[in-house]
């Protein structure tokens, strides 16, 4: 089954409901309107209802079936400020609150948070940092996760050849804990997928072969993380081509599990992950769908602002099914 046919299937007439902050935007539309009409996505637009309708009908959308909630004129506002303001914890006063929830992106995360609906998708317009704060401050990582990270699901070919690179979005420079836990989390996105997780802690040294801090950390991220999770297959510190290739495997790490056929490949930093995402996007042929954000207690999906209308109808159904495994 094609990769988002699968998707589709756990999520099809399930209701689920994914919050749009930049709901005038034309990209946003076309996909909500898609995901409505093929009963994917139950899609709840942001903001004011006559700018959005004047979007829609620019765009040739009809919005009678659509929920639109706006800022200005909602209902539980007095709930969500109060709700908000003890999530804070005290770091911000209620007439903070009401000031900082009239921006969409915080009101979008805030009705998620709530269970008014199950994730949000937002970036189209607005920055990383606009869409991962909300996030950070309200929806918080789930237990055990520090951080969140971002991973690119890696897909090519006909045969839907797919692999998860990880973090290449958020994390300037983990520690071997949070590497540890990015390790983790993307071998739980990878499952999402149907991908089998088998994890390479990448480096530019395989099994000692190079003696550095920058390896010193991943092999002890490597550890923690087999700690962690010893149902999961991960190894490290590996070179890329011993993880991939498997005659170079068996030459450098014979005895590893994953090496010469890992499926999930975490950069031990976000130069190196950033890059390597990209080269395989641009010279490797390799269609990167993300950033899919992982370790938060629900899902909030960042997307480029140079995203199309294809990026964000499939970043929102990922973010559906990811609902699903909170």
């Amino acid at each position: 089954m094609d990769l988002f046919d699968s998707l589709k299937f756990k999520i099809i007439r399930r209701n689920i409901k994914v919050a749009f902050p930049e709901a005038t935007d034309a990209r946003i539309l076309g996909a909500a309107s898609r995901l409505k009409s093929e009963e994917l996505i139950d899609p709840v637009l942001i903001g004011n209802l006559a700018e959005i309708e004047k979007a829609a009908s620019a765009r040739g959308i009809a919005l009678e079936n659509f929920t639109i909630i706006d800022p200005d004129h909602f209902d539980r506002w007095d709930e969500m400020v109060a709700a908000f303001v003890e999530r804070r914890k005290g770091k911000v006063s209620k007439e903070d609150a009401e000031k900082m929830l009239k921006d969409e992106n915080y009101f979008g995360t805030m009705l998620t948070y709530m269970g008014i609906t199950e994730g949000m998708v937002s970036g189209a317009i607005h920055s990383t940092g606009d869409t991962v704060r909300p996030a950070l401050q309200i929806i918080k990582t789930k237990p055990g996760v520090s951080r969140t990270s971002g991973a690119f699901l890696m897909v090519r070919g006909r045969d839907q050849e797919k692999y998860l690179f990880s973090d290449c979005a958020i994390n300037v420079n983990p520690n071997a804990q949070e590497l540890a836990e990015i390790a983790v989390e993307s071998a739980k996105t990878a499952e999402l997928f149907d991908i089998e997780p088998k994890v390479a802690m990448m480096s530019f040294s395989t099994k000692g072969s190079a003696k550095a801090p920058e390896v010193e950390k991943v092999a002890e991220a490597t550890k923690i993380a087999q700690e962690l999770a010893p149902d999961y297959l991960i190894d490290g510190e590996l070179q890329f081509d011993a993880a991939y290739i498997p005659g170079v495997a068996q030459l450098k790490a014979p005895e590893s599990k994953v090496a010469g056929q890992a499926t999930v490949f975490v950069f031990p930093e976000l130069q190196s992950g950033n890059i390597g995402y990209k080269i395989a996007q641009r010279f490797g042929g390799f269609e990167a769908i993300g950033p899919i954000l992982q370790g938060l207690n629900k899902p909030i999906s960042d997307l480029s602002r140079g995203s199309n209308e294809e990026d964000v109808y499939k970043l929102s159904i990922i973010t559906a099914a990811q609902s699903l495994m909170n």
